[in-house]
């Protein structure tokens, strides 16, 4: 029997996750071989003559195999698992490749963990500044510690340990696969239709695949999304700040940790008081997330080759309630200069929504007003704080004149 299609934009904690499953990425073409066949090594796919699409870069294959495991076999001898799939190689393989083409198989970890002859590595196995060490309690705990996280960076090390890995040697067999995920129902009932005799639980979990929950376009530009703003790989981000060079909450702390020279950018604006109520500044950072964010970003061949920020001041000071009036000039100055300034896509949050203590009620049809004159690609970041009501996301509601 079938287990039906799952929608999980409600998501178990990453940690209960892990404890029961770890997680494989391919193309959704080599899914059938694996349910009849297993999930074989590299090798053992070289030796066996076995045909696979790929999904990873020669260059980061190769170069796998000049990695011994503590029992002298290369990595290209062991199939690898990653405690979780939404990491910086999911990330880059998702830049080159359609999502619809690209699945993850959710391995049952209590089986993966009990074989004989398997590894684990504390980050990428493939950097020399990860472990390669056989399973311990204390090992286990320390990776799960460092791969539960919703986003990472290169500086501190913490891009490399969410790709920690777990070694299989040889093969992980077919009856070890619990679940199938991936980002939308067409690719799952396609995935489902290849696969009518194995019972496994299908799931759509675009969050695991950095897309939003939520989709309604409004207009050919503009859409209103429930997601990771910071995952829209859209070419400008926008940050809700307020004047006074504080990053404490919210979004505007995400950037705060995650994008340090926005955040120094933001506090000389602030400090110079360049940066004022109705007057958004726009930072053209020189570096992209894409390469911030993707495994082995230098061969990467599609590519956002810049990632711009607008510091949008929302309040004065971080403890006022958010000003609409504020909120509307700063629209209008976007509608103005978006052009001049040389946008070219937009992400933008719920201004005012969440800490600032503004209603979407307010809000939404006041940002819908001002961006739907753009004639970019814009998308609207709904509040995370509290679910908005359907009645709210429509276009008679947000588009009223």
């Amino acid at each position: 029997m079938v287990t039906p299609l799952v929608d999980t934009t409600r998501r178990a904690t990453r940690k209960q996750r892990r404890i029961r499953e770890l997680y494989y990425i391919t193309h959704i073409d080599n899914i059938p071989s694996m349910l009849k066949r297993g999930i074989l090594s590299h090798r053992r796919m070289e030796t066996e003559g076995i045909k696979y699409t790929p999904i990873y870069d020669k260059q980061i294959v190769s170069k796998r195999l000049e990695i011994k495991a503590p029992d002298g076999r290369d990595l290209w001898s062991f199939t690898n698992l990653f405690f979780n799939a939404r990491n910086a190689m999911l990330y880059r393989v998702l830049c080159e490749k359609t999502v619809d083409d690209i699945a993850v198989l959710g391995i049952d970890s209590r089986r993966a963990m009990n074989r004989l002859g398997i590894f684990v590595t504390t980050g990428n196995a493939a950097s020399a500044l990860s472990e390669i060490v056989r399973p311990s309690q204390r090992v286990i705990s320390r990776i799960i510690k460092e791969t539960d996280k919703e986003w990472w960076k290169e500086a501190d090390g913490s891009k490399r340990k969410i790709m920690a890995e777990c070694l299989v040697p040889d093969e992980v067999p077919p009856h070890h696969i619990k679940s199938i995920y991936s980002a939308n129902f067409n690719a799952l009932d396609k995935i489902r239709e290849g696969a009518k005799q194995y019972s496994l639980e299908y799931v759509r979990q675009p969050n695991m695949f950095f897309k939003p929950s939520k989709r309604v376009p409004l207009t050919q530009y503009l859409t209103v999304v429930e997601g990771d703003m910071f995952f829209s790989r859209l070419h400008t981000i926008t940050i809700s700040v307020n004047v006074v060079g504080i990053m404490g909450k919210g979004l505007a702390s995400r950037a705060k940790y995650q994008f340090a020279d926005a955040y120094v950018e933001y506090q000389d604006l602030c400090r110079k008081r360049q940066l004022r109520m109705g007057k958004p500044r726009l930072f053209k950072s020189e570096s992209s997330f894409d390469y911030q964010l993707a495994d082995e970003p230098a061969t990467l061949k599609e590519a956002n080759l810049e990632t711009w920020f607008l510091f949008f001041p929302t309040k004065r000071h971080w403890r006022d309630r958010a000003d609409i009036q504020g909120i509307e000039n700063g629209l209008q100055w976007l509608c103005d200069t978006y052009r001049k300034n040389k946008i070219q896509s937009l992400a933008i949050p719920a201004l005012g929504c969440g800490l600032g203590r503004l209603d979407w009620r307010e809000v939404g049809p006041l940002l819908c007003k001002y961006l739907s004159a753009l004639d970019i690609p814009v998308q609207i970041y709904l509040p995370m704080e509290r679910k908005v009501p359907e009645e709210l996301l429509s276009k008679d509601f947000l588009l009223r004149q």
